[in-house]
């Protein structure tokens, strides 16, 4: 396993399988974990096509095991960067850091996705079924 990201807030590890696990601690970590795994099953059920699958959360290590979702970008225009994160929108989220850091690149489906969401929140369903009417 190598780590990614080693911060007070969280530890990120891919897995030679391209498992990414996320372990939470430091301030507020039960209530970022919690969201985090809240979040992604909801964009699941919304059929979310660029962020990570949650494979597994364990609240007692406070450990989320997700699908990775490509490799991190180092450039992104603005314009591109607010429409990635305006386009999580229509699946009735927002993800509440639209900073490049939260933006990927999958070959495989040969487009930009977005991870860590546990600042993310959920939209009001009912704003969010009014969006979808208008397209």
């Amino acid at each position: 396993m190598i780590t990614v990201k080693d911060t007070l807030r969280a530890t990120v590890r891919v897995s030679f399988d391209g498992k990414v696990t996320k372990e939470f601690h430091g301030p507020n970590a039960l209530e970022r974990f919690e969201n985090e795994a809240r979040v992604l099953r909801h964009l699941a059920t919304r059929h979310c096509p660029f962020v990570p699958q949650l494979i597994s959360a364990d609240p007692k290590s406070l450990t989320i095991t997700t699908s990775s979702c490509g490799s991190r970008v180092d450039y992104l225009d603005d314009e591109r960067r607010k429409e990635l994160f305006a386009e999580l929108e229509r699946f009735g989220v927002r993800h509440d850091d639209p900073d490049i850091r939260n933006v990927t690149y999958s070959q495989q489906l040969g487009r930009f996705c977005l991870i860590d969401f546990e600042f993310a929140s959920l939209l009001d369903e009912r704003s969010v079924s009014k969006h979808e009417q208008k397209e």
